[in-house]
């Protein structure tokens, strides 16, 4: 049976891009559930895959700082953009922020399935489990064993169970007596209590908002759904919420008190949101829609509250509906160079099924090519 150098468990942006960098010295296998490659590449950002930020720093992600700030210096969004521009993609830019595919992810799947053509694709293999003993890997599959050398682990999260996404990641990590943490929906839409009930009938409804959670205020559009709350700025948000209050900023480019001030209109005709939502906030917060020139002043104070609305989520959306898994292998047992396992040499952690993760536009697939480069860098040298 053939013996691979390296073996990389998962398909995805991590483990392509890990491949797409490794030495052609080497013998490479890559085993995914899927029958075809990079099916989260394919479907995200609508279609046209949302690459990475137009600002990325290591205060974008939730995880070990130290080892965020070692790998985007290794491999940053500029040496991510020059790379797509060495293989003929020139991302376009969208709100002044998001980098996306041109016209289709295909695109961008399409560099690493040629960077990667001279290798090994070993498809549709569900992955049971992993073992070692002399110095060489038995991967374990439904269909078989295949054996390598050194393994990396690219198998991402729980998120998109219905694209093969699962845990395996973890019971590989956990095998080996590596420390994990357990994954949790994240990027992923709040559910609400009772006394904001209210925004679930503003289903369909959104506005541009800013939400604080702890130390962190995040800017984007909030989307009223059936179930709670959703949008750009609540998926980012629900990375950092884990119980506790939010607070959200519904006028956050507005100040309140100077909308109304000697206005004779009904206040919710000077707030500039949909007036359905801005007689919901009034309700909500206690105020009366009435002529803007009677408020006063006790009521001005609460009108305040438009730009501070606190409130304790119920929940989250669940996997169902989450864009990734907070969670993975933890910082602690991986070198930072390497990102290999402290504790079982030539074993390899990279992209989600490590305990990082990033902010929604982009950060996620950064911090997948990122880890995934400096990844295959470090084998390289080993040579």
């Amino acid at each position: 049976m053939k013996i691979y150098d390296v073996l990389i468990l998962g398909a995805g942006a991590s483990g392509l891009m890990c491949a797409s960098q490794l030495s052609k010295k080497m013998s490479v296998g890559i085993i995914d559930v899927n029958a075809k490659v990079a099916q989260k590449l394919k479907i995200s950002g609508g279609g046209k895959c949302n690459i990475t930020n137009v600002s990325v720093s290591k205060n974008n992600f939730d995880g070990d700082m130290n080892l965020v700030s070692s790998v985007l210096e290794r491999f940053s969004k500029d040496d991510l953009l020059d790379f797509l521009q060495i293989n003929s993609l020139t991302p376009v830019i969208r709100k002044n922020r998001y980098y996306f595919c041109k016209d289709s992810s295909d695109e961008i799947i399409n560099i690493l399935k040629r960077l990667t053509k001279h290798q090994d694709l070993i498809l549709s293999r569900e992955i049971l489990g992993v073992t070692k003993k002399d110095d060489i890997f038995y991967v374990q599959a439904l269909q078989g064993t295949t054996k390598a050398k050194r393994v990396i682990v690219a198998t991402g999260g729980k998120s998109f169970k219905t694209l093969g996404a699962s845990d395996i990641g973890l019971e590989i990590a956990k095998s080996f007596d590596i420390t994990t943490k357990e994954f949790t929906p994240a990027l992923v839409g709040l559910t609400v209590q009772k006394d904001q009930f209210w925004m679930k009938e503003l289903s369909g409804l959104s506005c541009y908002v800013h939400i604080k959670v702890d130390d962190k205020v995040l800017d984007e559009d909030l989307l009223f759904a059936h179930k709670g709350i959703s949008g750009p700025a609540v998926l980012s948000a629900s990375l950092y919420w884990k119980k506790g209050n939010i607070s959200i900023d519904f006028l956050p480019n507005k100040n309140i008190l100077d909308l109304v001030n000697g206005s004779k209109k009904l206040v919710s005709s000077v707030i500039p949101l949909p007036k359905r939502l801005s007689q919901a906030i009034l309700k909500a917060i206690g105020v009366d829609d009435t002529e803007c020139k009677k408020l006063s002043k006790e009521i001005k104070e609460k009108l305040l509250t438009i730009h501070k609305y606190e409130f304790a989520p119920a929940g989250n959306f669940g996997f169902t509906k989450a864009e990734v898994s907070r969670g993975g292998v933890c910082a602690k047992e991986l070198h930072i160079d390497s990102l290999e396992s402290k504790a079982v040499q030539n074993l390899h952690f990279i992209g989600e099924v490590v305990d990082v993760t990033g902010e929604l536009g982009g950060y996620n697939f950064q911090w997948a090519f990122s880890s995934g480069v400096i990844c295959a860098k470090e084998i390289n040298r080993s040579l």
